[in-house]
């Protein structure tokens, strides 16, 4: 109990120490926001969230995202700077959080968020695009796991439902492909959604789960406009129906293991910095290189 006083007075006198920090602001250089829960956060860290951020979330969350600046994405980041002197700043947010609006970011979340109650207003202390756009060049979101979980479509299609069907994913996913086009000067970066492992999702399920993200890499997607695919979900399975065992934390477990998610972040470095200097012309859709010769 004494360690843990001292531990947490410790961490509290960091957070006096970086409370003065200066925020990035859009006036300069390019600002990246990343949105994600559980996964997304294997992915940021390239590894499975470390104790000290888990214990600092306890004390502040502001002290929590300072620690963030050592993870792997960032300092990818870093040294993407130093190496070609520019200045790209890359921050993360639980989005959105568990209150009070709720653990869901599923299409139809986006779109409630985004759409349904857009404005300079938050929605139940989330932001909105009116507002992230005021701050970040670059936005990127995805969706959990449980995305995945896809039942029969209905009789018909609703796009206020929140019932999980492909007719009402791809009216929302319609939704907030124009609502993101509304903000023409930022770029947005959107993952094809996390699958599950073989022992969590029944067969059905996991074949409604690659239609549906093949239809939105092959139809929803659009050429020359302001949103970027990172194909996540042909990441994890390899071409198969679920996230593979191997890359898995466990196979009941469809957390990315320390392996996969290192390399995974690797390639989203890749497909970020492409998108931010090249328009994504020079990587694939999962963030491999087209060509040797790329930095």
């Amino acid at each position: 109990m004494k360690i843990m006083a001292i531990y947490t007075v410790f961490l509290a006198m960091l957070i006096l120490i970086f409370s003065g920090c200066k925020k990035n602001t859009k006036e300069s250089g390019t600002n990246i926001i990343f949105l994600h829960h559980s996964t997304g956060e294997y992915i940021w860290h390239g590894k499975p969230t470390p104790f000290i951020k888990k214990a600092a979330k306890k004390v502040s969350k502001k002290f929590a995202n300072k620690l963030n600046k050592n993870s792997y994405l960032p300092s990818l980041i870093k040294q993407y700077n130093r190496k070609h002197d520019t200045e790209i700043t890359i921050d993360e947010i639980e989005f959105p959080k568990a209150s009070p609006y709720g653990w869901n970011n599923y299409p139809y979340d986006y779109y409630n968020i985004w759409i349904k109650n857009a404005g300079y207003e938050r929605f139940k202390e989330e932001p909105t695009l009116e507002i992230l756009t005021q701050d970040y060049d670059v936005i990127i979101f995805k969706h959990c796991y449980p995305v995945s979980n896809i039942l029969p479509d209905e009789e018909v299609n609703d796009i206020d439902s929140y019932v999980h069907t492909i007719g009402n994913y791809k009216l929302q996913y319609e939704a907030i492909k124009e609502k993101l086009h509304s903000f023409p000067d930022t770029k947005f970066i959107l993952f094809t959604g996390a699958v599950q492992v073989k022992n969590n999702l029944p067969e059905e399920y996991a074949k409604r789960t690659k239609e549906f993200f093949e239809w939105v890499k092959n139809s929803w997607d659009e050429d020359n406009d302001n949103i970027y695919i990172w194909d996540l979900y042909s990441l994890q399975t390899d071409g198969g129906l679920y996230f593979k065992d191997e890359y898995a934390e466990a196979p009941d477990d469809s957390h990315p293991n320390k392996e996969f998610a290192r390399r995974a972040t690797d390639l989203l470095f890749s497909r970020i910095v492409d998108v931010v200097s090249k328009d994504g012309e020079q990587t694939t859709l999962t963030g491999r290189k087209l060509s040797a010769k790329q930095d």
